[in-house]
């Protein structure tokens, strides 16, 4: 679904977001008719997409939107994120094919998905009321390049700010793709 490199330069932060909110809801839908080892896969790719999104928009968006005077809705969505982090670590845990998975993971989907619709009711609207096209182009494009270092599973326990993922991000990155791969190889075996 990754749009072609020279549709990437034009691609609006906001439509950017939007689409992978849709992604989400799609591995959601998927997971509620899945279950033990049936899950894992979709599971696997819900915990990588959100970890890598939620990094992506501590490190892009919040903080603009913080310079434009937005700090309640950005402390609002940080709060979600940090919630939600525990929430997929937990359920990270507990994996797919314990008893109670498909509760706590129902209830983690309705968390996630109250935390995008106020991200497409307060966040969105402001970024297209305050940023202009070209700054909102180049902010998809931070963006992608922030998903490309992003850690690939949740650490609740991580930093929230633009710094701190910067600082720890990459080391924590690349500890989660060496065991994304080492996991990877042992599945395949």
């Amino acid at each position: 679904m990754a749009l072609a490199e020279n549709d990437q330069t034009n691609e609006d932060v906001v439509d950017l977001l939007t689409a992978q909110h849709q992604q989400v809801k799609s591995l959601f839908a998927t997971l509620r008719n899945a279950t033990g080892d049936a899950a894992t896969g979709p599971f696997d790719q819900l915990r990588t997409m959100l970890a890598v999104h939620e990094t992506a928009e501590e490190e892009v968006v919040y903080p603009v939107l913080r310079s434009k005077g937005a700090d309640d809705i950005v402390q609002a969505r940080l709060a979600e994120e940090s919630e939600a982090k525990q929430a997929l670590a937990d359920l990270e845990k507990m994996g797919p094919s314990s008893p109670g998975f498909a509760g706590e993971l129902a209830s983690f989907e309705k968390a996630v998905l109250a935390h995008a619709e106020a991200e497409e009711n307060e966040v969105f609207p402001r970024l297209r009321q305050m940023i202009d096209m070209e700054q909102r182009q180049k902010m998809a494009r931070a963006v992608r390049a922030a998903e490309a270092i992003a850690p690939t599973h949740p650490h609740p326990k991580g930093p929230e700010s633009a710094v701190g993922n910067l600082i720890v991000g990459p080391f924590v990155a690349i500890v989660d793709r060496v065991r994304d791969a080492i996991h990877q190889h042992t599945k395949s075996s």
